[in-house]
């Protein structure tokens, strides 16, 4: 189909008509702080208590931005004649925003929960080198990180909740027919003991 000379201005004028009569609207920021998408990518926050010194997000990093170091700590027997652990136990833990592309990789592959993504984004310094920020400033922007959304009515209910559920139920379980059992041991005994009852008609 061939292509009507002007086309292209007069498609480029209809915008600016259309533009040209709507209201202009000023975002006020900072007075006014935006309204973000839910998934917003700002920071990563640091649930430190979950952290295991795995150092799986800093051999994902495609950057190379996190920085990890830990030591080992002997844990002592948990029951007589038990051996001894060792766990790792976290000393540091710093992100270089200045480098980190914001890829998301270090969050996906953490096995237990310990990075999340924060919409805090006023972060901005005056040096390059204040861009890396320590676990102190990532266990702050924990606290921004939204709530997960409710799961859909019709969803499936997420394996942790149903074996917490299930081992919840054993253990009540348990107990009702423990206390069950100790009830009936502090009742006298209403039944007479075999044998006992003929001894009595024979006497």
């Amino acid at each position: 189909m061939p292509t009507i000379p002007g086309s292209g201005l007069a498609k480029g004028l209809a915008v600016t008509l259309r533009t040209m009569t709507k209201r202009t609207v000023t975002a006020q920021y900072p007075d006014v702080q935006p309204e973000l998408p839910p998934r917003t990518r700002g920071v990563i926050g640091l649930f430190e208590e979950n952290c295991t010194v795995c150092m799986l997000c800093a051999r994902e990093c495609p950057d190379w931005c996190i920085y990890i170091d830990s030591h080992k700590e002997t844990v002592p027997a948990a029951a007589p004649g038990g051996r001894e652990r060792s766990r790792n136990v976290l000393d540091r833990f710093a992100i270089d925003f200045a480098l980190c592309m914001y890829c998301g990789i270090c969050i996906e592959v953490c096995p237990f929960d310990a990075l999340f993504w924060s919409p805090e984004f006023e972060y901005a310094e005056t040096d390059i080198h204040e861009l890396t920020h320590e676990r102190d400033k990532l266990r702050e922007w924990m606290w921004t990180v939204p709530e997960p959304p409710a799961l859909d009515p019709g969803a499936e209910e997420p394996k942790e909740i149903a074996a917490a559920r299930k081992a919840a139920d054993k253990l009540r379980a348990e107990e009702a027919k423990r206390a069950e059992e100790a009830q009936q041991a502090e009742q006298p005994g209403q039944a007479a003991r075999p044998g006992q009852a003929g001894q009595e008609g024979q006497e």
